[in-house]
């Protein structure tokens, strides 16, 4: 009896993560869930310089502030709850201090511009296609930041819509980075304050504008040995996140107390499946070593003077030090 539906997912045969890869992810909260693993392996990642962004027109913004280097200045921040905020990034930002926002503001432009002229690999996760208009300035925000809700004008983006962002976020990293791969991904998250229904037409939206994207992409061939054509080269591809959640973990088990999140076990679930696809089998034995380090590491002894514990922090660190010889970017 199979009382589950499976997803039938394939390794991808090209461009696969390694730990020569750079990785770039941007998105939703669902990109923290699998930059938190690629960053436990030790991978090299950036995620979210500016936070977690939610909709696709946050993250065109950012991707073209950082390839123009945006620097930004008073004129783009507003005070709110004795915190200084922007609308184009998340409160994790925020800060007390003016000065020290527009400095970090600034320093992870410049990062997420290194990032996209180097990476590999980047990621891009949509959450919603919901999106708040300031009326002020007519400007959709990343984030509200609690400001009073009469103050924006609440909007649904249409498939058209975040068809055009997706042209221009392609185009933008495409511009800087020919050889970078994309992969879209929509958050399993449920956005349910939204409401119910309109949470599934947004996502149906997100899912919708991804794949009439992927199908306007051309198909670029290249000659077998044996003189065959096969598809290769592609560059943009998208993991159903989304569906593995609704469809083979279609149970609120797989939930936290919130029942909007994934739990750790989702995670992991999700997780498997990614490293299954996109990680490269060379990579494996790596990741089993770096767990090994993770979790000596994270070893609590009942006594931490005894020669025992000694000895065993000392073969520990050996096998760092011969992890490191072959991957200099790898720290603990």
């Amino acid at each position: 009896m199979n009382l589950q539906t499976k997803i039938q997912v394939k390794k991808q045969p090209h461009n696969q993560i390694d730990y020569q890869s750079k990785l770039f992810l941007i998105g939703s909260c669902f990109v923290e869930n699998i930059g938190s693993k690629l960053e436990y392996f030790k991978f090299k990642t950036l995620q979210n310089p500016f936070g977690i962004l939610f909709h696709p027109l946050a993250i065109e913004n950012l991707i073209t502030n950082a390839i123009n280097e945006k620097v930004y200045i008073e004129e783009d921040l507003f005070f709110q709850n004795e915190q200084w905020h922007c609308f184009e990034a998340h409160s994790k930002l925020s800060s007390t201090s003016k000065n020290d926002l527009l400095n970090g503001l600034n320093q992870q432009i410049q990062a997420a511009n290194h990032q996209i002229k180097d990476s590999t690999h980047i990621i891009l996760t949509l959450g919603t296609a919901w999106v708040y208009r300031f009326i002020d300035t007519d400007a959709i925000v990343a984030n509200c930041h609690k400001v009073p809700q009469k103050r924006f004008l609440k909007e649904l983006l249409s498939v058209d819509d975040i068809l055009q962002s997706l042209q221009a976020i392609v185009s933008l990293i495409k511009s800087v980075n020919k050889k970078a791969t994309i992969v879209f991904t929509v958050s399993p998250v449920r956005h349910l304050k939204d409401g119910f229904v309109e949470n599934t037409q947004s996502k149906a939206h997100l899912i919708s504008a991804i794949h009439e994207f992927l199908n306007r992409q051309p198909v670029l061939t290249e000659m077998r040995l044996s003189g065959s054509p096969t598809i290769c080269n592609q560059q943009t591809f998208y993991f159903p996140a989304y569906e593995l959640m609704m469809d083979e973990l279609r149970d609120y088990r797989f939930y936290a107390e919130d029942m909007v999140h994934p739990n750790q076990t989702a995670i992991n679930y999700i997780w498997e499946i990614f490293k299954d696809v996109w990680i490269s089998n060379n990579a494996f034995k790596t990741m089993d070593e770096v767990e090994t380090i993770q979790k000596g590491l994270q070893h609590k002894p009942f006594n931490p003077n005894s020669e025992a514990y000694q000895l065993f922090l000392q073969k520990l660190s050996e096998r760092i030090d011969r992890l490191q010889l072959r991957f200099p970017h790898i720290l603990f």
